[in-house]
């Protein structure tokens, strides 16, 4: 799809939001948009993209088909596993620091990059609140359905902030959140280990090119540690991780009639020391195919693999050097006693910095 001007979020005299730009947004409630882009995306453009990815080598499946409603529904339950120490260590660490990266930024208004009400942004919120500076909180994400329910769980518990939600992705629609100033960017969840190292780069200079001289950007960061340790994490006992990761070729299978058979795959995770990443992987345990459309299949072997996810893993130094040349520079860095996570406060580095 050919991407025109990008839509900027405007507030209407309702009190609900709507989208200016290229493309016309659909309204869905008075607090929630979904931008024209993706409302008017075009699914030729989409499969395309789709079966592109599939004939590479590995073969790979974009890990945004993973957030369907139900995927998410699985990716919430994955948090709450024993093995899966990510969201505990990071809610303890923002339960530690909230107060002061709210005071040391100023912040009165939140922005999210994936939608939730859950503890994490409460706890951010909770500190805008002491401080009498909670005016705004917006949510871009890709998914309608959570971030409709976390828009109106969030107006109900904080009346009084203005709440709204974007129907987007953090790859072409960050300008969509719109202007503003004294505002804490966030992006929690190591999430940002999921972006190749190109993808990274590009995505902090996006970043860099929104936010204004007195926002900032609080970003959640999976660390460097022992290999077990990361493996358990994406292979827990229940197999929830791995319904999750078999999940998306449900997905592909609705939005693109490809006939996966979903029961031919299995999930495979394994930790990369080279590369410092986690690899999803789903692996053929016989000889199968699916449909890319127009007569064409591509076939599998037993023992063929599809690459689903990475999940990058960083150190302080390791993470340091991806700012390099985007425009961010580190601010602060808060970890936990045994070092499995982090959080990096980020600012935007005056023309002429070192970043």
């Amino acid at each position: 799809m050919t991407r025109g001007a990008d839509p900027v979020v405007m507030g209407n005299a309702s009190g609900g939001a709507v989208v200016q730009g290229a493309a016309k947004a659909r309204v869905i409630e008075p607090a929630v948009v979904v931008l024209g882009r993706v409302a008017a995306r075009d699914p030729e453009e989409e499969r395309a993209d789709m079966v592109r990815g599939l004939l590479r080598r590995p073969p790979r499946i974009d890990s945004r088909y993973f957030y369907d409603d139900r995927g998410s529904e699985l990716f919430e339950a994955i948090t709450r596993l024993p093995e899966y120490y990510q969201t505990r260590t990071e809610e303890a660490i923002l339960a530690r620091i909230a107060d002061e990266v709210v005071e040391s930024t100023g912040a009165r208004e939140l922005v999210e990059l994936g939608s939730g009400a859950g503890r994490k942004v409460r706890l951010l919120l909770d500190a805008m609140r002491r401080r009498g500076a909670l005016d705004a909180c917006v949510m871009l994400d890709i998914n309608e359905t959570f971030l409709r329910a976390s828009v109106e769980a969030l107006t109900e518990q904080y009346p009084e902030a203005a709440v709204r939600g974007v129907v987007g992705d953090f790859h072409h629609d960050l300008e969509a959140v719109g202007t503003g100033g004294r505002r804490l960017f966030i992006f929690l969840a190591g999430t940002i280990g999921n972006l190749y190292p190109r993808q990274l780069a590009r995505f902090l200079r996006q970043v860099r090119a929104v936010l204004g001289p007195g926002d900032a950007f609080l970003v959640g960061l999976d660390l460097v540690k022992d290999a077990a340790r990361l493996e358990a994490a994406y292979n827990d006992r229940a197999g929830v991780t791995a319904e999750f990761n078999r999940n998306i070729l449900r997905v592909l299978n609705r939005r693109f009639a490809t006939a996966f058979e979903v029961e031919a795959f299995g999930h495979v995770a394994f930790y990369d020391p080279v590369r410092a990443w986690i690899e999803m992987r789903l692996r053929a345990s016989r000889p199968t195919a699916a449909s890319l459309g127009e007569g064409r299949e591509i076939l599998f072997a037993a023992g063929d693999e599809i690459r689903t996810e990475i999940s990058r893993k960083f150190s302080r130094d390791s993470f340091t050097a991806e700012l390099g040349g985007t425009g961010l520079g580190l601010a602060a860095w808060y970890s936990d006693p045994e070092r499995l996570f982090a959080s990096a406060l980020l600012r935007p580095v005056p023309e002429g910095g070192p970043a």
